[in-house]
Parts: structure tokens; C-alpha cells; sequence
């Protein structure tokens, strides 16, 4: 886990979320915590269970990207899940138990993209010599004449010297236009089942694949292919069978347990509201089934048994009909840290728009200039879109940054479609050009419920 102090956390998350200031702090604090307990003495160690934080705040403020670019940062398994498309144990759909299964998947396939970094400059040479013997395959010494054993030896000494002239002509690239017979192990694919069972589908679904795979025999297959491709193939051959699987699997398993980071959006979707004749009782079975796992529990994975209390849960949720405290008093205890987010304005799509480093409008600047065009904002012209935004988000439903999306791509419309085709290479976004793209939409309130 890389050493971020708090304040340099909250830096990293500002070059990619405006604002926010309360919720980056409390994530900031809940990583820290996670390496000072990493630092803790071992019995007290296990006794320091994280502090699972719950976002409360309109949608497109940045409650997700928070996690995503936390979670990057950590170089932890993260996974963002929606509650509304859970079901409690005994209705048919997923449960939450998946989540959990999910969440190693995801980390098994993170220390395995390691190790084929790691193992990499390994499988390289080996794949270089499995090349050179596929064109100039070894001397064999099959007869047992001490003469013949004696023409085996100078012929072996000439093939070494031959070989390495290859190498080299391989190195400099001159035996790439030579085509080679190269044989690769496939495995067959094996027909997705899905069986309903107290297990849960996907946990079944993924034993009979593991058992079908064991019976079903690993086809070889020739293939006529140039160096280079073959050299590709017997790479990723290679560092298949370098790395250990086993080794991998506890590491993911070990990095659940004490870094993983699970995200709940639209939690305030399973908040069942009581008022009327009976509790929706699919909502609260929802929530009587997450609380083992956040409280911490362990959940059974094909890589193993997977212990939940250390893993770190982010809640969140818009709450424009329920409330936090419509969530059960045992859920509600699971989540001590709540942070609201503020509801973004003029000035926040402003900085939106240009400080951040994947802002819009480089990402506009940049797929324009692929054809060529050149394009320039001028001050009015930013404030324009941010301010038209701000407008439509006030008279209809408000959504957030999200809204610059839809804006920016009514105002980018006509270039995006012609750009192929321009002559005039230079474009300008300004005030004049921003209202001639959208003043007509902003004033019919009916075609702006449509498109913006």
C-alpha cells in the first residue's frame, strides 16, 4: 500500500474532482488508517476495523469518481456495485454475497497483471530460444556408434554457432517476413450454465466451469504464423506457466481482506420506508443481508474462504425521498462516517470544465485535433456553457457535472460531424458561438426536456 499522507491524498483528488472538501477529507483519513494500522502490532492489529463512510448528495457531484480515484490511488481491489440490484436470500436474483466473490475476481486478475509484468524479461528469453529452436530445430543423438557420437558433437558445435548468427538476424528484426510452424495449447471452451441452488448462481456457474475444465483435455494446435506473431504467442505461453497461481491467489486473497474497498451506490433505493400498511420487506431483506458482510463475515470464494472485516465499505446515495434514517437502525450503525456533498453551481462547472486533468474541454480539444482542428475556448465562451448548465439543471432535473456532458456535446454537435470535411482548420468556442448552438434549445422548455 503506497504511504499517502491526508493532505496529499485530498491533492491527488483534486486534480481529478472540484470541491468536495468534507468527503475527500474523509476518505483521505480512512485510507491513512488503513496504513497506520498496517504499522500496528499484531494483536492489535485485527481489533482495528475500518470506519465505513456513507455519502449523502445529489447525483454527478462526484461520489463515485471520490471512490474510483481512491481506490486507484491505493492500488486496491475496488469494485462499485448499485444496491437496487440486489434481492435478499430466496428471491431469484443476485445476492449479496457476490459482491464479495466479485471483488476477488477483480483482484486476482490485479496481482496476476503483476506478475506478468515481473515475470515478463523471464518469458521473453525463454520464448526467444522456443523461436530459435522452431527454426533450427536441436541435433538428436539417437545412434550409439562412439563415431557417430563424435559427428554429433561437431554437428552440435556448428548448430550452437549457427544459432546464434539467428539470434542475432531475430534481434536486428531481419526474420520477420520468415513464416514458422508454431504449436499452442488452447483450452475448449466450456457452455456457460446457470443453476439455481442455495449457493447462489454464479458460485455454481463457476464450480462446473472449474470441474469441466479439469475433464475436458487441452487441444494443441498448429499454426503457420510470422516470427514476430509467434514470438507474441510463445511469450504469453511462457508467462502463463511462470506464473504461480497459487502464490497469486493468496495474494488477492490477502489483499481483499486488508485493502479492498467496496462502493454501494444507490443506497438510499433499498431504505424501506414504513409509512402505509407493511414494510417493503425485499428492501430491508436487502439490508438485513449486507450487514454480515460490512459488520464482517466470511464469505466462501472459489479462491478460498474471504474474511470481510477489514474491507472498507462506501455508501451512497442521492436521498431526495428517503432519508438515512429510514435505513435500519443495524445498517445505519455500520456506516459511523457521513459526509454530505454539496450541490455544484456556476462557478464549480467553471473549474470543472478547465482545471481537472481529464477536463471536457481537453477531451474536446484532443479528439479534434486527431482530425486536425484546432480548437480555443475564450472566458465568455466557458462561462457560457457552465452557466446554460447550471440554467437546464435548475428548471429540470438536477444532474450534476453530468449535464456538461450533454451541453458540451450539443455545442461540439455540428464541428464533431463535419471535421472530416472542414477547411478551416482554426475553431474558436465562444459566447456568440455557444448561445448560436443552444439559445434556441434553452428557451423551448419542450425540446430542451428532450435534449438537454
Amino acid at each position: 500500500m503506497k504511504n499517502f499522507t491526508p493532505r496529499e491524498i485530498v491533492s491527488e483528488l483534486d486534480k481529478y474532482i472540484i470541491g468536495q472538501r468534507q468527503a475527500k477529507r474523509a476518505v483521505a483519513i480512512a485510507l491513512r488508517n488503513r496504513w497506520r494500522r498496517q504499522q500496528v502490532h499484531a494483536g492489535l492489529k485485527e481489533e482495528i476495523y475500518p470506519k465505513n463512510i456513507i455519502m449523502i448528495g445529489p447525483t454527478g457531484v462526484g461520489k463515485t469518481e471520490i471512490s474510483r480515484r481512491l481506490a486507484k490511488l491505493a492500488q486496491a481491489p475496488f469494485i462499485k456495485v448499485e444496491a437496487s440490484k440486489f434481492t435478499e436470500v430466496g428471491y431469484v436474483g443476485r445476492d449479496v454475497e457476490s459482491i464479495i466473490r466479485d471483488l476477488t475476481e477483480l483482484a486476482v486478475k490485479m496481482v496476476k497483471d503483476e506478475e506478468k509484468v515481473r515475470v515478463r524479461v523471464k518469458a521473453k528469453d525463454l520464448a526467444e530460444e522456443r523461436v530459435l529452436d522452431y527454426l533450427l530445430p536441436p541435433v538428436t543423438s539417437a545412434p550409439f556408434q562412439a563415431q557417430d557420437q563424435e559427428r554429433i558433437a561437431k554437428e552440435r558445435e556448428l548448430q550452437k554457432s549457427t544459432r546464434e548468427k539467428l539470434r542475432a538476424l531475430f534481434r536486428e528484426g531481419k526474420l520477420d517476413d520468415k513464416t514458422i510452424e508454431v504449436e499452442t495449447t488452447e483450452q475448449q471452451k466450456i457452455p456457460s450454465i446457470e443453476i439455481l441452488s442455495s449457493q447462489g448462481v454464479e458460485e455454481m456457474d463457476m464450480n462446473l466451469k472449474d470441474m469441466f475444465s479439469n475433464i475436458f483435455p487441452k487441444k494443441t494446435r498448429k499454426r503457420k504464423v510470422r516470427v514476430p506473431e509467434a514470438y507474441e504467442i510463445l511469450i504469453q505461453e511462457e508467462t502463463q506457466r511462470l506464473i504461480d497461481m497459487e502464490k497469486v491467489q493468496r495474494e488477492a486473497v490477502e489483499r481483499v481482506e486488508q485493502s479492498g474497498i467496496v462502493f454501494i451506490d444507490e443506497i438510499d433505493k433499498i431504505a424501506g420506508r414504513q409509512s402505509g400498511t407493511s414494510p417493503d420487506v425485499s428492501r430491508e431483506g436487502v439490508q438485513r443481508d449486507l450487514l454480515p458482510i460490512v459488520e464482517g463475515s466470511t464469505v466462501n470464494t472459489k479462491y478460498g474462504m474471504v474474511k470481510t472485516d477489514h474491507i472498507l465499505f462506501i455508501a451512497s446515495g442521492a436521498f431526495h425521498v428517503a432519508k438515512p434514517s429510514d435505513l435500519i437502525p443495524e445498517f445505519q450503525g455500520r456506516f459511523p462516517i457521513r459526509v454530505e456533498l454539496e450541490p455544484l453551481g456556476e462557478d464549480d462547472f467553471i473549474r470543472i470544465l478547465i482545471e481537472p486533468e481529464n477536463a471536457l474541454l481537453k477531451q474536446y480539444q484532443a479528439l479534434l485535433e486527431t482530425e486536425g482542428i484546432a480548437v480555443s475556448y475564450t472566458d465568455d465562451g466557458v462561462r457560457e456553457i457552465a452557466s446554460i448548465a447550471t440554467i437546464v439543471n435548475d428548471r429540470m432535473e438536477n444532474i450534476g457535472a453530468r449535464r456538461l456532458h450533454t451541453v458540451m456535446e450539443r455545442v461540439f454537435d455540428e464541428i464533431s460531424f463535419d471535421a472530416p470535411d472542414m477547411v478551416e482548420k482554426a475553431v474558436v468556442i465562444d459566447r456568440e458561438y455557444v448561445n448560436k448552438r443552444l439559445s434556441e434549445i434553452v428557451k423551448d422548455e419542450d425540446l430542451s426536456r428532450y435534449i438537454l
